[in-house]
């Protein structure tokens, strides 16, 4: 488990980047709703194709299709911290609690502090538990884990969507990790 940071890639600033590497920077912007570029994104910014080709996979996984956005960050968060990739869990942690309210009207409740809260509905926490374990043992899923996401009332392409899930939060957690990616400093107050 990463307990400290130091970028082993360099932090690529929106200042410095190459004309190609700014539009993706804009892009990422524009999609996430975010006034900077996260520091994800920067440690990728001296390979533009790798930078793309990331973005694309996160744009598509996170950002689109017919899951609820709350209930991915709930899934990377709950990954993220099952597999001890602070970066992924602070960021995304954020965006969960961010999110909170589309799931109740009380006054923001925390989600990183209790997955299990009576507003969060059964089929989210049974799809977290399923893509968690598939996150962490691919090969221990079953067609019991498919029937259970049924049963909740999942479709096969949501089903197919969740379990997308596990892939990127699986490659989002590398990068991090492996980059020792330094949560950014417009985050570090925030949660």
């Amino acid at each position: 488990m990463q307990t400290h940071f130091h970028a082993r890639f360099p932090l690529v600033e929106f200042e410095a980047a190459s004309p190609e590497v700014k539009l993706l920077y804009q892009e990422t912007m524009r999609e996430m709703g975010l006034p900077f570029v996260l520091n994800w994104f920067k440690c990728q910014g001296a390979n533009a194709i790798l930078l793309r080709g990331n973005w694309e996979k996160l744009k598509c996984t996170l950002l689109r299709g017919k899951v609820p956005l709350v209930l991915k960050q709930l899934i990377i968060y709950h990954i993220s911290r099952q597999k001890g990739c602070l970066y992924c869990a602070h960021v995304h942690g954020i965006a969960v609690n961010q999110l909170a309210s589309t799931l109740t009207d009380q006054p923001a409740p925390s989600l990183t502090e209790d997955l299990d809260q009576e507003f969060v509905p059964a089929s989210y926490r049974q799809a977290i538990r399923v893509v968690t374990k598939c996150a962490m043992d691919a090969h221990a899923t079953s067609d019991d884990d498919f029937e259970a996401l049924r049963a909740e009332g999942f479709s096969d392409q949501e089903i197919q969507e969740l379990m997308s899930m596990a892939d990127l939060t699986n490659m989002l957690n590398t990068i991090a990790d492996i980059a020792g990616i330094p949560i950014d400093d417009e985050l570090l107050s925030s949660r």
